[in-house]
């Protein structure tokens, strides 16, 4: 069977999808004919990205942090595509500081984003693939929610919980054959990383050419990873090629992780 060919006609929901790694995921399914419902914070992007992918897809507004705001635009999504078989939970964010100097206001931002984001989404989009009768959902988690990332403590923490979740609800949703699973990029070139890579420039006395070469020098196959590197792995654990697969949290890093 050809990676993707069953995902024709799906339908998909994919959170954060206005931008970065979001955006390239939105486009990789659009390929495989997938319909896809962009739900980012920036409605006005949601909408401009869906509008480049053709008439056959949505962009609408959602805040992950709110429970309201996630059922509003799940039903919406319903409405438009008559229900839905893919989600991918992808809506995070980033801040970088020391540990001994984290505010709470960065630890709540960052824990509410990204951990409790991927719990309401999920839980929200299980409770309609049980009533379906099937689903599929990705999650986007991290090389830092392998190994602690200094400067990102609060931010491994969250995605430390993504990949924990991910595990639990893989395996209280296997009977029903509701697959989940993660994905855990590296150093990806996006906005988000470059807001980043000017965060830790500062924090480490460094230039940013010189932050971004460090990301280099440890990615042994010798490059920053792309958005496109992680839409391809999250198209085939969307598909039927990825039947057997649930509760994995798998890298695509470059090398730099390989456990």
């Amino acid at each position: 069977m050809k990676i993707g060919t069953d995902l024709a006609g799906k339908r998909a929901i994919v959170t954060g999808g206005a931008r970065g790694i979001g955006a390239a995921i939105c486009a990789t399914l659009a390929e495989h004919g997938v319909r896809v419902a962009i739900a980012d914070l920036d409605e006005a992007a949601a909408r401009e990205t869906a509008a480049g992918l053709g008439a056959d897809h949505i962009g609408l507004g959602i805040d992950v942090r709110r429970r309201d705001s996630v059922e509003t635009a799940f039903a919406q999504v319903t409405e438009a595509f008559g229900g839905y078989d893919i989600l991918c939970a992808n809506a995070g964010v980033s801040t970088m500081n020391r540990a001994v100097e984290l505010t709470d206001e960065e630890w709540d931002f960052n824990l509410d984003v990204n951990t409790r984001g991927v719990f309401l989404t999920n839980q929200i989009a299980a409770r309609h693939f049980l009533s379906a009768g099937t689903g599929v959902i990705v999650n986007t988690a991290s090389l830092a929610a392998k190994i602690g990332a200094p400067l990102l403590a609060h931010y491994s923490a969250s995605k430390f919980a993504v990949l924990g979740w991910t595990q639990a609800l893989a395996r209280e949703l296997a009977s029903d054959g509701i697959r989940v699973n993660a994905v855990c990029p590296g150093f990806v070139r996006t906005g988000m990383q470059e807001r980043e890579v000017a965060w830790e420039a500062e924090l480490r006395g460094l230039t940013p050419e010189e932050v971004i070469a460090d990301y280099v020098r440890q990615t042994p196959l010798g490059r920053l990873e792309e958005p496109e590197d992680i839409a391809t792995l999250v198209a085939f654990l969307a598909s039927d090629a990825a039947g057997f697969m649930t509760g994995q949290g798998i890298n695509v890093t470059g090398g730099v992780y390989t456990t």
